[in-house]
């Protein structure tokens, strides 16, 4: 899996981005199919302000967006991860479920 890290009016740190791409790689547990995964880190304000992490994840015939706000962003990156584990076990049943019941027509 590609992942690519963007930092939206700051310049961010390499234990960040290496932080936010082994995160995002955890996710191949979930689906192989992972082609390609976008990480955007924003924040609003200079100082005290709400540290936003978006996640696009790429694959064949889907796209998956997280985007999270917290205090940090380490904590924006986790909140986003889990939000994609759980679009990507949603993905995996519809797929599962669609498999079966083509299967019980024939």
């Amino acid at each position: 899996m590609n992942v690519q890290v963007t930092a939206r009016r700051f310049k961010a740190h390499e234990s960040l981005k290496d932080y936010a791409i082994k995160e995002v790689k955890r996710l191949e547990r979930f689906n192989n199919d992972i082609n390609k995964a976008d990480v955007i880190l924003s924040y609003e304000r200079a100082h005290d302000s709400v540290k936003t992490a978006e996640i696009v994840l790429h694959m064949d015939g889907h796209s998956l967006l997280a985007k999270e706000s917290s205090e940090d962003f380490k904590k924006s990156i986790d909140l986003a991860v889990v939000k994609l584990e759980r679009q990507l076990g949603k993905l995996k049943t519809k797929v599962v479920e669609k498999k079966r019941a083509v299967k019980r027509k024939q």
